[in-house]
């Protein structure tokens, strides 16, 4: 673990972008998408997204076993709240009479890690049958949850990897090692499920620890796409005081992940610091050649055209290319 991490620490960043670069114009079209989910008002005075198209449900209302020190609940706040499977039908067929296209259903964690989704699963097929494109969020899966998705014929998976035991355990508050977040890749792949990895930079109180291991895990295991967030201090949490992530380090993160993972989407995702290393980090994600960038500054806007790239917008989570 240490040799993978201090190998890419040391490498020249401007060389890991222009290889990750290379790379990227080898396998992916001079194409960028700038995704504005519509739970988050978005106006960059030249696109503004609508508060219909794409909407995250909680199916535990606002309660989550774990407390994780980087969230202790406070990401559930802003989320629908369908803790019944009738909430979740009253919920999912208003979406639809408002004309959404799709939802990701979310929750908080029990104390091993997995979303309770099991009594959810009809249900979400039942979503899923009324035209809806559906992401779930599951934490740690359990094989017959997965079965049950994968019957339900939900489009996307979506699970954090963590690549350091002491961040599962310090932040997650979860006695469980990585192989647990290996296992649940390996799960979704076997279940033939499309599988949207995310990697936190920054997780382990703002320091760069696992985060290169989680991408070896990832290109192992193998994924549909693969999303990079930032660690975003949250008030009333236990980070809350932390320093923002440098911009750099997310660039080195971006350009690691494309140059081991060729052929693989990657964007970079919501979760982002706000200021000038969120600027650095978003023309990072440009110059190497991401797939796409959730709520993007608007200079990063300018930077990706006067760099060539053709821009798509939609109103969807960020792993939907």
């Amino acid at each position: 673990m240490l040799s993978t991490r201090v190998a890419w620490a040391d490498c020249e960043l401007n060389d890991l972008v222009k290889e990750a670069k290379s790379v990227s114009e080898q396998h992916f079209k001079r194409e960028i998408l700038f995704a504005a989910p519509s739970q988050k008002h978005y106006d960059t005075g030249a696109y503004q997204n609508e508060r219909k198209a794409f909407r995250t449900i909680s199916v535990t209302g606002r309660a989550c076993a774990l407390h994780c020190e980087h969230c202790d609940t406070k990401v559930l706040d802003d989320m629908l709240v369908a803790n019944t499977p009738s909430k979740l039908m009253d919920i999912g067929a208003a979406l639809v009479d408002a004309g959404a296209q799709g939802v990701l259903i979310s929750g908080g964690c029990l104390e091993d890690g997995s979303v309770p989704l099991d009594r959810f699963l009809e249900d979400i097929a039942v979503l899923k049958n009324k035209g809806l494109r559906v992401l779930v969020h599951t934490g740690l899966v359990r094989r017959e949850v997965a079965k049950g998705l994968k019957e339900a014929g939900v489009d996307q998976i979506l699970l954090d990897i963590i690549g350091h035991d002491d961040t599962i355990r310090e932040v997650y508050h979860l006695e469980r090692t990585t192989d647990a977040y290996r296992s649940a890749l390996a799960i979704l792949r076997e279940e033939g499920l499309a599988a949207v990895p995310h990697v936190v930079v920054g997780l382990h109180f703002g320091q760069i620890l696992g985060e290169f291991e989680a991408l070896r895990m990832i290109q192992e295991e193998g994924a549909a796409q693969l999303v990079i967030v930032v660690l975003q201090p949250i008030v009333g949490t236990a980070m809350a005081r932390i320093p923002a992530i440098s911009g750099d380090e997310v660039g080195r993160v971006l350009a690691a992940a494309r140059i081991m993972m060729p052929q693989i989407p990657i964007s970079l995702g919501c979760a982002k610091p706000p200021g000038i290393e969120k600027h650095k980090m978003e023309r990072w994600a440009v110059d190497v050649g991401v797939q796409s960038i959730a709520y993007p500054l608007p200079q990063t806007i300018r930077y990706a055209e006067q760099s060539g790239f053709k821009i798509r917008y939609h109103e969807q989570c960020c792993s939907v290319l």
